[in-house]
């Protein structure tokens, strides 16, 4: 009882979050992620992104930040080497991160 309860729950927060909710089960629209997996995802890019914002060497809003399974893919653009390096240091060190792919671009 206390699983469907919490899974009464999670579809609940799904249907108001805006996702899809099919009636086989709960599903999240991007297909490949269980709703858990897709809040824990937001709450890694959320948190990348807050610490891009708190540290004053990276450009928090050059840079895009999405998270898949634990993934993260950082892209846009950087003023230097140094700061690709440091966002991707900062990304690998939020927690419940597996990898991340930087596909940010210096510009010279």
């Amino acid at each position: 009882m206390k699983y469907a309860r919490s899974t009464a729950v999670i579809c609940a927060f799904a249907a108001l979050a805006g996702m899809t909710v099919l009636s086989t089960g709960c599903a999240v629209g991007r297909g490949q992620e269980t709703t858990g997996a897709y809040i824990d995802d937001t709450g890694i890019t959320t948190m990348v992104k807050a610490k891009f914002i708190e540290d004053k060497t990276v450009a928090a809003s050059s840079i895009s930040v999405e998270t898949l399974n634990g993934t993260v893919q950082l892209s846009g653009f950087a003023k230097s080497g140094a700061e690709k390096a440091q966002a991707e240091a900062i990304a690998r060190g939020v927690k419940n991160v597996k990898a991340v792919r930087n596909d940010i671009v210096v510009r010279p």
